[in-house]
């Protein structure tokens, strides 16, 4: 039996855990063959191990080592079918002013607005933070598009996925930075997709809501019930949720989806 995704060849950052390890097992499960990036050189060996394909550590924000690592996966297991742009960082200041956030949405909801306790996001973000943020979401999703479509575009076929998030949508005053980032990819998605929409390539971005991942630990207790509150579902998402959208955006079932933007957020405002 021949399998959906059978010896289409997937290129996944940031896959050493989290979102992208579970979309590194779930493509593999449908025959794909997988090229593991990860910062960590160990973390994207032992899941390149897992699913029988290739570790190809890099930092994403780095060009050059892209276009390498991505010539490299050609070269190694003949082409690149699939591309999915997922390595990113969480913002961590927030989880130090969950206190004056959380006291501040009970002056809200009793009408004391001016008592309000300034929480100092835009004052507190470094130069350095900002860059960080900036670089290793919007360019490394910039760096891995062109860098693919320099083989997808002669075989005139190809999936990207980009992965933004609900605060690219609903953007948080508690993570400037990270929802400014987020929101970028969306429209390089919807750029990038209709250049290439005629040679055969889909280019799609996913929104994650909240997804209990390790890039959730700087929160607290306190600060992951709040969020709560806002998920309809009532309850934070699966990495496993975020692989089933990403299945389906790179197999032959989406077909005539490209410049499209899903939310898999629980409902979340």
């Amino acid at each position: 039996m021949t399998l959906p995704l059978q010896d289409q060849v997937a290129f996944i950052t940031g896959a050493g855990s989290g979102l992208g390890a579970e979309t590194a097992r779930r493509l593999a499960k449908d025959g794909a063959i997988i090229a593991v990036n990860d910062l960590n050189e160990t973390a994207a060996q032992s899941i390149a191990n897992e699913v029988g394909g290739i570790a190809l550590p890099f930092d994403v924000v780095d060009s050059h080592a892209f276009d390498l690592a991505v010539d490299s996966c050609v070269s190694q297991l003949g082409r690149i079918d699939i591309l999915v742009n997922n390595a990113g960082i969480a913002p961590s200041d927030a989880a130090t002013k969950t206190d004056r956030m959380m006291a501040n949405s009970m002056r809200r909801m009793e009408g004391k607005i001016n008592e309000l306790e300034p929480l100092d996001f835009m004052l507190d973000l470094s130069d350095e933070a900002w860059d960080r943020m900036i670089k290793i979401h919007l360019y490394g999703s910039f760096y891995g598009c062109r860098a693919a479509l320099r083989h997808m575009q002669p075989q005139r076929s190809g999936r990207i996925i980009n992965m933004s998030s609900v605060l690219g949508l609903y953007p948080s005053s508690g993570a400037p930075h990270y929802s400014v980032a987020k929101a970028a990819i969306i429209t390089l998605t919807k750029t990038v997709a209709e250049e290439v929409a005629g040679l055969g390539i889909n280019v799609n971005a996913i929104c994650p809501g909240y997804i209990d991942t390790p890039l959730l630990t700087p929160f607290s207790e306190v600060m992951k019930a709040g969020i709560t509150m806002r998920i309809g579902k009532g309850h934070m998402g699966e990495a496993s949720d975020i692989a089933e959208m990403v299945r389906f955006l790179v197999g032959p079932e989406s077909r005539y989806c490209t410049g499209d933007v899903f939310a898999v957020s629980g409902g979340y405002r």
